[in-house]
């Protein structure tokens, strides 16, 4: 009978993942373009660039049952939106309100602006 021997794994350990950039930025209006919420419009919460995903408000929504920690913590089951991937999102056109795609523009002074491919429009971001 032939011993045991384990093949050490192939991925590099302790290496930190690669960070997807991203067209979108947190505050940003989108229009779900895939998936069960197609057509729905929300705000995004919050960017994930690790896993190219984003949160957006009233999409995605998902039940969790939260058992209590201690005795005076409430339990119970909590709706909140789960991440869905970047790709199936696209931006809205400030001029007419229409999904658009994104282009970069590079001022004199060094500053990154986005624009709306669809209008030439500048899409400004939320602070």
């Amino acid at each position: 009978m032939k011993p045991l021997v384990y093949k050490k794994s192939r991925r590099e350990r302790g290496r930190e993942p690669a960070r997807f950039k991203t067209h979108l930025a947190k505050g940003d209006t989108v229009r779900v373009i895939r998936g069960e919420y197609r057509g729905k419009e929300g705000k995004i919460l919050r960017v994930v660039p690790k896993q190219f995903r984003v949160v957006v408000e009233g999409v995605n929504i998902v039940k969790k049952h939260k058992r209590a920690s201690t005795p005076k913590a409430e339990s119970g089951i909590i709706e909140f939106p789960a991440p869905i991937a970047a790709s199936n999102v696209m931006l809205l056109d400030p001029k007419s309100g229409e999904p658009t795609r994104v282009r970069r523009r590079r001022d004199k002074d060094g500053t990154v602006e986005r624009i709306a491919i669809k209008s030439g429009q500048p899409i400004p971001r939320v602070r």
